[in-house]
């Protein structure tokens, strides 16, 4: 069709065409030069690298401050300290007068309000793989969003450089997955290419020594990637499904133009949630060029698009025809499955600090989020104590959502967090996951034995690799762990099970362990929860925490600082190795005398604290505690700090929130 379209613009005017139909056939050209793509794998499978290594050797130009921070489609400072993908990103990169537009997506199953707005965009998508351990849950994710929007897809078995890489097992699972998520026979004959991402190495062959570049990749794209199905003569209709803010432009919504051309300076309708239909001047019209957003006089069907000038767009959304006004179709996120309290810091140490304090700036923040994020829910409490139930897709999702407004300069306090019951058929139903657990053999009975104590159930076990010597079996020395096997494991667990469990789970595996969830169903609740297996060692007074008090303490449990730590009363600073919370004195000093020894305290030994960060704070505390989150420190209290009022309370028979 381009050939046959560019062949119909050739001869000129003289020979009389018409002017209309050559403008027309020029349309048709520039929509074919287009290919709208999305990157989608796992959590840590390499999808920025290769995008990386596409941006590169494009040529694409990247700013000095880019190109000296590492990873250039990780922009933000969350992503670069944990190596995954939070935010989709856009950019595109021209190849062989090609416009290609790149969507790098994230990869974790939390993030998944993010993943199925941008497929929107995508007229296929490259699913990498990584080539040792094959498809994983988060694939699953991604490839099931691909495969409902009916993408073309093309796999790529990233990592091949790897030691004990194994393409043909990588490429065998991903077939096994098409075939299990029901993909059509057309999409079952997928294009395979290879690459080592870090390298900017791909090939039809998964052979490194034959690799040159990425050509082979962008070449499949081209040939495999079908051009956008926009109509330029039918009234304009974008799809916004990305809202960003910009402190001169204000806000800025991106989307694709599924039908029409947007021209710079012409009136567009805002179609809204409720229907509402708004008429605005864009201030801006940009497309993609790169890394960065360039404005454009007009801009056809198929393209990616960001436009300012519109002050209460949100995601979601239609950008219209002004005259011929007509809303495309909502887009559908799936509901949250964890909850938890936001509200102001009431302690002892409140407005410290922290920039933004009161309840009024907590709140403008928190629906300020909704804005960019679809799959997040904000709520004000019912009771009118002042706090507000957000909920999300995951504890990592909501951990996420707080450390960034720690970092922005907020201050304030969370509560544990807790899974959304819904009522089906008069059933009090709760969110299920499945857990993929991969884990040496060795320490697969531990594993199985804390799940089925959080009312899991497994569903699947198989064990990869035999032991290499018969006369093994059994043992369980430090000297068999190297030869023994690897266990795969499957549970079908409840989603407030898991709460807890990842620092445990890293401990019982002495970090050898790989544990993935993705939330599966809602399924009947379990009614014999227990709050937490071990209480808390609480401080007693207000003061800054001593050796002679935290010596004399050590042995009631776990401790979470050392000397010199400025606490409150109320304020927990350790854990007890019993089930009940014990009130100490960690800021007591010793009485000096005129009496010396001299080998007076040579013989104590204080064992090092448990360094608890945010998300080991929220795994950590039970109903009746708090987290207290500020920029420069993450503290955990009790609700209630006075220890006589708590037990007022629970002798009255009240809750103690």
């Amino acid at each position: 069709m381009l050939s046959r379209a560019k062949k119909l613009y050739t001869p000129s005017l003289s020979k009389g065409y018409n002017i209309v139909f050559l403008r027309q056939v020029q349309e048709i050209v520039l929509i074919m030069n287009i290919r709208n793509i999305a990157i989608i794998a796992h959590v840590d499978h390499g999808k920025t690298t290769l995008v990386d290594a596409l941006l590169r050797q494009s040529k694409t130009k990247i700013g000095k401050e880019t190109e000296a921070a590492g990873l250039i489609m990780d922009s933000n400072e969350l992503e670069r300290e944990r190596g995954i993908t939070i935010f989709s990103k856009n950019a595109s990169v021209v190849w062989s007068g090609v416009k290609i537009n790149i969507i790098d997506t994230p990869g974790h199953a939390d993030f998944g309000g993010e993943v199925e707005r941008v497929l929107n965009m995508a007229d296929a998508a490259l699913l990498l793989v990584d080539a040792k351990e094959g498809p994983m849950p988060q694939t699953r994710f991604v490839l099931k969003k691909a495969l409902a929007m009916n993408l073309k897809i093309i796999v790529v078995i990233n990592k091949i450089d790897k030691p004990d890489a194994r393409p043909p097992f990588a490429l065998d699972k991903t077939f096994d997955l098409f075939v299990e998520l029901g993909a059509p026979s057309e999409l079952l004959d997928f294009p395979v290419i290879y690459t080592v991402g870090k390298q900017g190495l791909a090939g039809l062959e998964a052979d490194v020594s034959k690799m040159q570049d990425v050509t082979p990749l962008f070449e499949t794209i081209l040939t495999h990637v079908p051009a956008p199905t926009g109509d330029v003569n039918k009234p304009l209709q974008i799809l916004v499904t990305t809202v960003s803010g910009d402190s001169f432009k204000g806000r800025i919504a991106t989307g694709k133009i599924y039908n029409g051309i947007l021209k710079a300076g012409v009136e567009v309708a805002h179609i809204n949630r409720s229907g509402e239909v708004k008429k605005y001047r864009p201030t801006s019209v940009m497309t993609f060029e790169g890394l960065g957003r360039v404005d454009a006089k007009e801009i056809l069907a198929g393209d990616i698009v960001a436009i300012s000038g519109i002050p209460d767009i949100n995601i979601g959304e239609t950008i219209a025809d002004a005259n011929n006004p007509v809303a495309l179709p909502l887009l559908d996120i799936e509901e949250p499955t964890v909850k938890m309290t936001f509200s102001a810091n009431d302690s002892p140490f409140a407005g410290r600090e922290g920039q933004f304090t009161t309840s009024r700036q907590i709140r403008e923040r928190l629906f300020r989020e909704l804005e960019t994020d679809m799959a997040l829910q904000v709520l004000d409490e019912a009771n009118g104590v002042g706090g507000w139930i957000v909920s999300g897709r995951g504890e990592l999702h909501l951990a996420i959502l707080i450390e960034r407004l720690r970092r922005e300069g907020y201050e304030f306090q969370v509560s544990r967090p807790q899974v959304i019951l819904k009522e089906i058929d008069g059933k009090l139903m709760a969110p299920y996951e499945k857990v993929f657990i991969e884990v040496p053999e060795i320490y697969s009975g531990v594993v199985i034995q804390k799940l089925g104590g959080r009312h899991g159930i497994m569903q699947n076990m198989k064990v990869d690799g035999l032991r290499q010597s018969e006369g093994l079996s059994g043992r369980t020395d430090l000297q068999s762990k190297s030869v023994l096997g690897t266990t795969f494991l499957e549970f079908f667990i409840p989603t407030r099970g898991l709460f807890g469990y990842r620092s445990e789970f890293l401990t019982d595996t002495k970090g050898m362990g790989i544990m993935n969830s993705l939330f599966d169903k809602f399924a009947e609740d379990y009614k014999d929860w227990k709050d937490k297996e071990r209480g808390s060692l609480v401080a007693h007074e207000t003061g800054v925490t001593k050796m002679y008090g935290l010596l004399n303490v050590q042995d009631r449990g776990v401790l979470f600082f050392g000397p010199g730590v400025e606490v409150y009363k109320g304020q927990v600073v350790g854990e007890n190795a019993r089930e009940e919370d014990i009130r100490l004195n960690v800021c007591k000093e010793k009485e000096l005398s005129n009496m010396r020894s001299k080998n007076q305290g040579l013989d104590e030994h204080f064992n090092t604290p448990r360094t608890m960060d945010l998300e080991a704070a929220l795994e950590y505390i039970g109903d009746d505690e708090l987290v207290e989150v500020t920029p420069k420190n993450v503290r955990i209290r009790k609700r209630v700090l006075d220890e006589n009022e708590e037990r007022r309370k629970k002798a009255l028979g009240l809750a103690v929130e």
